[in-house]
């Protein structure tokens, strides 16, 4: 079970228990008018997208401002501060650069979750120090410089070479959140198929939490959402802790309360029930 902290929030997740949302919102790729607000220093925009994504059930906020020609440092650290003024939820750091990291760490109050290292030693070398000095969590992007593995099993490899790498640093495997590696489907049909059985042998062998960003399924496909929500469906059976997706989205949030329910992960259904009190309207 891997536990993350805002104050005195706490979110777990894990095998076995509830699907927790990771908001994807606050990020710049594919969305201009963002990140021309970044680039500017216009932090407005994280905090309308931190206050929606509250609002519509999301677990955990993702915060990545990469944008080229800023001082990421700088821009990040404003931007978990933002997001902590507006939301009370425990916060995903999303940066490959460890100044980055740093500067946003900083000022985290709580346990955060980095995203993310891989099996690649720069990256191995780089992030997982910084993980255990601040008492994170960390995503594990399972593979290495020759890019992501098509077969399941290598994928599990790169997860196992993280896991052991990040037990030498001095953290627990509960705090490794390895990642299925979801690809669109319409650059290659089988990429939705390796990532769900990723996803079982990262459960049913190594018993870890697991994520994906589970919007890149549908990229350059028509009727996006449908694929979506079908696909999370899938991925919530076969052992996803913790999708990153946009709770935005209509159906979503209900989809996986459902699925929880159908999976006995919902104790009588107290939390759909809950949701449906919650918002009757959706």
């Amino acid at each position: 079970m891997t536990e993350l902290t805002r104050q005195d929030r706490v979110v777990a997740f894990g095998p076995g228990l509830p699907t927790v949302i990771i908001g994807e919102r606050i990020n710049p790729t594919g969305r201009r008018k963002f990140g021309e607000a970044l680039a500017r220093g216009d932090l407005d925009v994280v905090r309308a997208e931190a206050v929606r994504q509250s609002a519509a059930g999301a677990d955990i906020l993702d915060v990545n401002v990469g944008v080229g020609g800023i001082d990421e440092a700088a821009v990040l650290r404003d931007a978990v501060q933002v997001v902590m003024e507006a939301s009370e939820l425990p916060l995903c750091i999303d940066s490959s650069d460890p100044k980055a990291l740093i500067a946003a760490m900083e000022v985290y109050r709580g346990k955060a979750l980095v995203n993310s290292v891989t099996a690649e030693d720069a990256s191995l070398e780089e992030i997982l120090p910084l993980v255990a000095q601040y008492g994170a969590a960390v995503i594990a992007l399972p593979h290495d410089e020759q890019g992501i593995p098509p077969d399941p099993q290598d994928r599990v490899r790169f997860a196992e070479v993280i896991l052991e790498r990040a037990k030498d640093a001095g953290i627990p495997p509960e705090d490794v959140v390895v990642d299925c590696l979801t690809m669109p489907v319409g650059a290659d049909q089988s990429s939705g198929r390796a990532a769900l059985e990723t996803l079982r042998l990262l459960r049913d062998k190594l018993g870890v939490s697991t994520t994906m960003g589970a919007s890149n399924v549908s990229f350059g496909l028509p009727d996006r959402r449908i694929l979506n929500l079908a696909f999370l469906a899938m991925s919530i059976h076969d052992g996803v802790s913790a999708p990153i997706t946009d709770p935005l989205l209509p159906g979503v949030r209900r989809l996986c309360r459902a699925a929880d329910f159908f999976l006995a992960a919902d104790t009588r259904g107290r939390r759909y029930v809950a949701d449906y009190r919650a918002f009757p309207d959706d």
